[in-house]
């Protein structure tokens, strides 16, 4: 059956963002089953949803991973992405953003903005994702959709405006004032079939009227032909359209959000797709995606329109128990049709498109073509990885890619059985591939295989899913910081000399290099000052690569050497007996002396840890936080009798803390933590582990 085209402005790609338990997948399922994608709502803590589909999930009740889902409303087609909200999955909703025109950003209207609501409000800026802000659970005990509203404009901006005002307050909410059309759309139970519009509550007029010029006035503030006839006629004298065509136009800024609230399981959620329509950006609104020609490097313009030549990003690669590999697509201009060839222009290969599928949640819909501004999945690309970019082979472009953050946990595995081994690995591979941010490497002195993530419950996660979908049992080791090491002093010289002589050809290779420290974070930079060329050409790259190699082990550790300038400035040559392989060994004794002669440190991650607790554990709390070398950074009141405690702690003394932490507050307290910064390890506990990994 083929499917019903969308003209661009008519279709939206949006996603759901939010802290852990916002209900994010709630919502999603709300909005489910208002677009008549679902029968019935699942429940999130009965493992009904749609989104959350994998086992994992729905025993812990939590997104794990982002799932894409295509609905319709009113006139709109609408491709929703359910992100995670728990830190260490922090890299899908990375990708999504990435990929995402809008977004939907909810909040727990009993907590107000928390800690992860931060970091995804940080992401989305990251990539000028417009949203509007979705207050749920107004309607539970505790929650205040008032309250919340100031959260926002505390932590996260003053340009949040609500479009909606509840009516009601805590269990009583049963409704919504809609400030653009001045009415009220009210329901006996939040399972109703539609919402009844009627008239404002005369006890709300006055709040109504406050609420609804602060909006208009920002509104318009966005658009200079609107603001002019807004001076001259007044609130009164727009209509609800210009009213509304002003708060899109001030939403698609990405400074200015539209807010509303309510219970998301209900059929207030219609108001909130209502939004989705009116106000979030279509693939027009976002304009020409720019890339570069994977051969000359030359800027090209990509315009959104399916007459174009095809170009996509994959977003996403899953593994489906039924169809095999899955590659999430965002297409940007063109279209794809099933048996088609096209290119992977990062790695230069070709592939074949076998089907292309839509996906609703885990469910498959085969569709013969997608085209610019539609997401999908495509069965079996081979050679595909998360942040490709995919093209017409005759036009390529190369998109900008994902770039994604280095895993601080590492842990040991190791089969549990001979028979384990070979399939350990295929599994590993498998989710390596679908997750950037997993990494596998084989520690060669041990023989031992190292995985690393992002954090504890990543690597939990990573371990029980290889148990499940790939039957292989295993063993695993003690968490492991991923320490590094670098230098202290600048303009370090040092001379790395390889000379061999015996019999025959020998080998000759002589390089001085002079080391500096570089900005934290920026990594290593090669630099070439050879004059006059006392050190031929064709030997300065295997000289850069003889000192990349000699980073990867440490002088004190046998971490891997990170943020130094390498400047080769002088050297000397033989005619006869220099050879790459002379010069690569030569430069990685040169780095290997100079390091050591440059104060070199070892450096650890130091996490961002927020800390949401009941006031009467607040010192106990702290106290702990302290004893693990951790720097208090803030304390605020979240609500009554909740604190909110923000510390920088080291990574390596936080293993095992929420448990621990649950432990100690009956279960009442609750914490996150993601990667902030590289800090040099105190002498003292540098000392422990240079001696520990001396052994």
């Amino acid at each position: 059956m083929a499917e019903k085209k969308y003209a661009l402005d008519k279709v939206r790609n949006i996603g759901i963002i939010a802290h852990i338990d916002a209900g994010k997948t709630t919502t999603t399922e709300g909005i489910l089953y208002r677009t008549g994608l679902k029968h019935k709502i699942g429940a999130v803590h009965e493992g009904e949803t749609t989104t959350d589909w994998m086992e994992q999930e729905k025993e812990r009740g939590i997104t794990i991973t982002s799932a894409a889902v295509t609905c319709f409303w009113k006139d709109c087609k609408i491709n929703i992405i359910d992100t995670p909200g728990h830190i260490d999955f922090t890299v899908e909703v990375e990708r999504s953003l990435r990929v995402l025109d809008g977004a939907v950003t909810v909040f727990d209207g009993k907590m107000g903005v928390e800690s992860q609501s931060e970091t995804v409000w940080r992401q989305a800026d990251k990539y000028g994702v417009p949203r509007i802000c979705f207050i749920n659970k107004i309607n539970q005990t505790g929650g205040d959709f008032y309250k919340s509203l100031d959260s926002i404009h505390n932590r996260l901006s003053k340009r949040a405006f609500p479009i909606h005002l509840p009516i009601g307050f805590e269990q009583s909410v049963n409704g919504v004032v809609d400030l653009i059309s001045m009415k009220a759309y009210t329901y006996k139970e939040f399972t109703d079939h539609s919402l009844v519009e009627g008239e404002i509550p005369a006890d709300m007029m006055d709040k109504v009227k406050k609420y609804r010029s602060l909006l208009v006035e920002n509104a318009v503030a966005e658009d200079e032909a609107m603001l002019e006839k807004y001076f001259e006629v007044g609130e009164e004298g727009l209509s609800e359209e210009e009213i509304t065509q002003a708060i899109r136009t001030a939403v698609l800024t990405g400074k200015f959000y539209a807010v509303t609230g309510g219970d998301g399981r209900g059929v207030i959620v219609e108001k909130l797709l209502d939004a989705v329509n009116a106000f979030l950006p279509s693939p027009l609104d976002r304009g020409s995606t720019w890339g570069t020609h994977p051969k000359t490097g030359d800027e090209i313009e990509r315009k959104s329109e399916e007459s174009g030549h095809f170009a996509a990003l994959a977003f996403k690669i899953a593994t489906d128990p039924f169809v095999g590999k899955l590659c999430f697509f965002r297409v940007y201009s063109g279209k794809v049709t099933a048996g088609s060839y096209i290119l992977n222009s990062s790695t230069g290969e070709k592939e074949r498109v076998g089907r292309i599928v839509r996906m609703h949640g885990n469910k498959r819909e085969d569709v013969e073509e997608v085209g610019a501004g539609d997401i999908a999945a495509i069965v079996g690309l081979k050679g595909t990885t998360t942040g490709n970019t995919l093209t017409d082979p005759n036009n390529p472009i190369v998109l900008e890619s994902i770039t994604f953050p280095e895993p601080p946990v590492s842990i040991a595995i190791e089969p549990k059985t001979k028979a384990d081994q070979e399939k350990m690995s295929i599994a590993m591979q498998r989710l390596a591939e679908e997750d950037p941010t997993f990494r596998i490497k084989v520690d060669h002195e041990t023989g031992q295989t190292i995985i690393s993530g992002m954090g504890e419950l990543h690597l939990e996660i990573i371990v029980d899913r290889m148990k499940r979908e790939f039957s292989v049992e295993a063993n695993i080791g003690q968490p492991q910081v991923a320490y590094r090491e670098t230098i202290r002093k600048d303009g370090v010289e040092v001379q790395g000399k390889f000379v061999r002589q015996s019999g025959g050809r020998g080998q000759y290779g002589d390089v001085w290099l002079r080391l500096s420290q570089n900005e934290p974070g920026k990594g290593f930079e090669f630099i070439n000052s050879i004059k006059g060329g006392v050190v031929p050409g064709e030997y300065i790259k295997p000289i850069e690569q003889g000192i990349v190699e000699a980073m990867a082990n440490g002088v004190l550790a046998g971490y891997p050497v990170v943020d130094i300038k390498a400047e080769l400035y002088f050297g000397s040559y033989h005619e006869v007996d220099s050879s790459e392989m002379a010069f690569k060994i030569a430069a990685s004794m040169a780095l290997q002396d100079g390091v050591k002669k440059a104060s070199p440190v070892l450096m650890e991650p130091v996490m961002k840890v927020v800390v949401v607790t009941p006031e009467e554990f607040m010192g106990d709390v702290i106290g702990d936080l302290n004893s693990k070398r951790g720097r208090i950074e803030s304390m605020e009141d979240l609500s009554a009798g909740i604190k909110e405690i923000t510390a920088y702690v080291p990574l390596g003394e936080m293993f095992g803390y929420t448990t621990n932490l649950r432990s100690s507050t009956q279960g009442r307290a609750s914490s996150s933590m993601e990667l902030d910064h590289y800090a040099d390890v105190p002498s003292h506990v540098a000392d422990a582990i240079i001696a520990k990994n001396a052994k």
